[in-house]
């Protein structure tokens, strides 16, 4: 024991509980304290320093830490997936009890830190998943409206929905009934208003991808087939330093690899982990789907390509070989299901953008 404190923070958006070890004396005290922050940092320099502080990421966002670092304390932010939880702990929430179990895994060294990004970082990650809402709302919004015109057995049968020609045959559709009609205009609207926010969010992200910050690293990632500059950056700001990783761990870290139960001489495999960031798992897994079919000359790709270096050109060219050949492997050879290939792939996949990524400029 010695001098200096252990703070375990049980945050929430209008109260905050803590609980204190003082190293000098090894007490434990449980206390409210202020919810605002200026007023809680405060709070914490007032107690015997050193100050070591942890809560749990969650809603309430980095906003804490970066103050304490600020005002020169140590803030941990704990992931809470990795928190260590008692069985005997189970049905019994209290927040006091959250903040004393952080206070003495801190103390002990076995809490789990979550990287705490810029605050430049955290608006491009926020812009990504606005439109990542954006795109779901919109499919939620077509499926209502295609399921209402099938209810009244109305049906496209043209070729590809939700193209021009199929937004064209929506728009000369008459239902019979008035109340039938007020709700297909109203899902109609509904899915222009979204896509129309979709494209706003797109245009935006295009922006923020050319800045200085973030144009090396997508455009190299761009260079992959199946890896947009939409995909490029959304990784980018969900992964944040890809240096942290390696291309060993990095599928692993995104949840790709296959769960395992060992017990003596039983070992078997089941569904991947789905650890980590599902939104960048969600986009590789769709960027793998493009591997499928063997790579032909695509005007896309060039123009993703143009520019950039020919280690990255080569890198990225070897990879779209080496992928489709695992894929047809998989699906050919062996049998797999797509869906199981497609996530397999993935998990390669992973490692070839952190190859990408970690390039020296």
């Amino acid at each position: 024991m010695g001098d200096g404190s252990w703070v375990g923070l049980d945050v929430h958006a209008t109260s905050v509980v803590a609980c204190l070890i003082d190293e000098a004396t090894g007490e434990f005290r449980a206390l409210r304290v202020p919810h605002r922050t200026p007023e809680l940092v405060d709070w914490l320099g007032s107690l015997p320093a050193p100050v070591r502080v942890a809560y749990e990421a969650g809603p309430t966002g980095f906003g804490l830490a970066r103050a304490c670092q600020a005002a020169g304390l140590s803030c941990l932010v704990a992931a809470p997936s990795l928190i260590a939880r008692s069985p005997a702990a189970r049905g019994r929430k209290r927040d006091a009890g959250d903040a004393e179990q952080l206070a003495r895994l801190l103390a002990r060294g076995e809490l789990s830190p979550v990287r705490v990004p810029e605050p430049i970082d955290e608006a491009a990650r926020d812009l990504v998943r606005a439109r990542e809402d954006a795109r779901a709302d919109l499919m939620r919004a077509r499926h209502r409206l295609s399921k209402l015109l099938l209810r009244h057995g109305v049906v496209y049968e043209a070729g590809r929905a939700w193209t021009g020609a199929h937004d064209a045959w929506l728009r000369r559709q008459r239902l019979e009934h008035a109340g039938a009609r007020a709700a297909f205009e109203d899902y109609y609207e509904a899915v222009l208003q979204a896509r129309l926010r979709r494209d706003r969010l797109d245009a935006q992200i295009a922006q923020m991808a050319a800045e200085p910050r973030f144009a090396a690293q997508v455009g190299r990632l761009g260079c992959l087939r199946g890896v947009s500059t939409l995909t490029a950056f959304a990784l980018c700001v969900e992964i944040g330093d890809w240096r942290r990783l390696s291309g060993a761990v990095i599928g692993a870290y995104l949840g790709l690899v296959p769960s395992e139960s060992q017990s003596g001489a039983r070992h078997t495999r089941g569904p991947i982990t789905k650890a980590g960031n599902r939104h960048a798992r969600r986009l590789l897994v769709e960027a793998a789907w493009h591997h499928r079919r063997p790579a032909r000359p695509s005007r896309e790709i060039e123009r993703r390509r143009a520019g950039q270096r020919p280690q990255v050109r080569a890198r990225a060219e070897a990879a779209g070989q080496r992928l489709h050949r695992r894929w047809a492997h998989l699906e050919g050879r062996r049998g797999l299901r797509s869906t199981i290939v497609a996530t397999a792939v993935a998990r390669e996949l992973a490692g070839w953008c952190w190859s990408l990524a970690v390039m020296d400029d």
